[in-house]
C-alpha cells in the first residue's frame, strides 16, 4: 500500500489525482504545489511505465496551468530537486520578477508560513479550479 514519506504525509493535502496527490507547500512567499505519485518507492521515473510517465506530465501541466491562470506569474518552475527525501516529489513553483529573490530558485530561502485562514483559503482556491480543468479528459486518460 502506498504512503508518502512523513515529510511530504505533514503538507496540507489538497486533492488526489489519477496518479499524483497534490500537495501545498506552506509557503506564502510563492504559490507552490508538490505532486507526489502514488507508486511504492518511487525515487524517480526509472520505473515507471510510459504510460505513468505521460500521466505524470499531463498532472504536472494541469497544476501548472492552474498556478498559471489563478495567481499573478511571470514564470513557473517546474523540478523534482528534492534529494533530501526518499520520495518522488514534483514541485511547481509560481515566481513573479518581483519576488525577494528573483531570479534564483524558491528553495533555499526562508518559508514565509501561511496564517491558518489563508492556507485554508488557498487549498480550497486551488482545489476548485484543480476540479473544473479535471473535467477535461486530455490530462485524466491513465
Amino acid at each position: 500500500m502506498f504512503s508518502m514519506v512523513p515529510k511530504m504525509a505533514k503538507k496540507d493535502k489538497i486533492i488526489e489525482l489519477k496518479l499524483c496527490n497534490v500537495l501545498l507547500e506552506d509557503n506564502a512567499n510563492y504559490p507552490w504545489l508538490i505532486l507526489v505519485p502514488r507508486i511504492d518507492n518511487a525515487k524517480n521515473m526509472l520505473r515507471f511505465s510510459m504510460e505513468q510517465r505521460l500521466q505524470v506530465m499531463r498532472e504536472v501541466a494541469l497544476c501548472e496551468e492552474v498556478l498559471a491562470e489563478n495567481f499573478a506569474c511571470d514564470q513557473t518552475n517546474i523540478a523534482t530537486a528534492d534529494d533530501e527525501i526518499d520520495q518522488l516529489a514534483i514541485h511547481i513553483v509560481c515566481r513573479q520578477k518581483k519576488d525577494k529573490n528573483w531570479p534564483c530558485l524558491a528553495w533555499g530561502t526562508a518559508a514565509k508560513h501561511y496564517k491558518a485562514e489563508d492556507k485554508a483559503d488557498m487549498v480550497n482556491k486551488i482545489e476548485k479550479a484543480i476540479k473544473i480543468k479535471m473535467a477535461n479528459e486530455k490530462y485524466m486518460q491513465f
